[in-house]
């Protein structure tokens, strides 16, 4: 057999770095699904049906869940109803509290309130109950802690999570956990990980790409770990947060959509390629204009990408 010439070797080389490439397209290859975008809305009132209409009037489909109590049965019904007339879907209830507060009674109630939010979002209709995983931080519910980081915060966590799953047993609603960058899950390989120890169907995947730019790598290739998280992650992927982020000082930090680094033709790319409605949600803006123009934003990038508005 006769040896490459030098021009030969390039030429397939080139051609094999070529094929081993990953493309920069959605995860999956299917036309895109519309947008289901949501965010917060001002109106000030209780009527369901008012506040769905509104959703809809800033071309939201998805929609955070308005305020309303688990015992509150006739509201509840009343709001699933004129939620889905305006197709609009309820993408998230709430959560926020310390799941690994250092007070076992403090932890204990936040435990009893995480269980009610999740049979909420069951008995709404709501994809999901989300919370973050906690914090060992003494000062601050969702501050960082080295602490954070460990196999004793792991294995508390998969043991929180199982209970409140456990607890309620959803018949459709999944519990979830946001991605931080101080604390677990912090990115698609530790989410994985929690996917497998917690072992329950109703344990779904929350993301938050802004959360999860922690270094600089993740920063300036964030085009690159949208695709992997997505990839990695795409079976259970049940909402999406819409956030931005630049770097700050020694830090990043978080900003509205169009103002930071966050690649976001490639992030509602690999959002409607999903199999499955997922929402797309804004959210920590201020004002009714910060919302306006961050909303604004996502809707052309969508419209630059081919994607419509659901």
């Amino acid at each position: 057999m006769n040896p490459l010439s030098r021009r030969q070797f390039l030429q397939s080389s080139t051609l094999l770095a070529g094929s081993l490439m990953v493309p920069k397209i959605p995860v999956f290859k299917t036309a895109p699904k519309p947008l289901r975008l949501g965010g917060p809305i001002f109106l000030k009132s209780d009527d369901p049906g008012e506040l769905a209409r509104e959703h809809r009037r800033l071309n939201y489909s998805s929609a955070y869940v308005p305020a309303v109590k688990l015992t509150e049965t006739t509201r509840i019904a009343a709001i699933r109803k004129a939620f889905a007339e305006q197709n609009v879907l309820i993408a998230e209830v709430g959560a926020w509290v310390n799941m690994l507060d250092q007070d076992a009674e403090k932890r204990s109630k936040n435990l009893a309130y995480v269980t009610e939010r999740l049979a909420l979002a069951d008995e709404i209709g709501a994809l999901t109950c989300v919370n973050i995983a906690g914090s060992y931080n003494p000062t601050q519910w969702d501050g960082p802690d080295a602490r954070n980081l460990t196999r004793e915060y792991f294995d508390a966590t998969v043991e929180n999570c199982r209970q409140v799953i456990d607890a309620v047993k959803p018949k459709t609603a999944k519990f979830a956990l946001e991605m931080m960058g101080w604390s677990l899950p912090d990115g698609p390989d530790s989410y994985l990980k929690f996917i497998k120890a917690i072992d329950r169907p109703a344990f779904g995947a929350h993301i938050d790409m802004a959360n999860i730019i922690n270094t600089p790598e993740r920063f300036y290739n964030n085009a690159a770990l949208i695709r992997e998280t997505f990839r990695k992650l795409g079976r259970w992927i049940i909402a999406v947060h819409a956030k931005d982020v630049y770097g700050k000082d020694v830090h990043f930090a978080e900003t509205r959509p169009g103002r930071g680094a966050l690649d976001y033709g490639t992030y509602l790319q690999n959002v409607t390629a999903l199999p499955r409605d997922v929402p797309f949600m804004l959210e920590h803006l201020r004002t009714p204009e910060e919302y306006d123009e961050a909303r604004q934003f996502v809707i052309r990038k969508a419209t630059e990408a081919g994607i419509p508005l659901a």
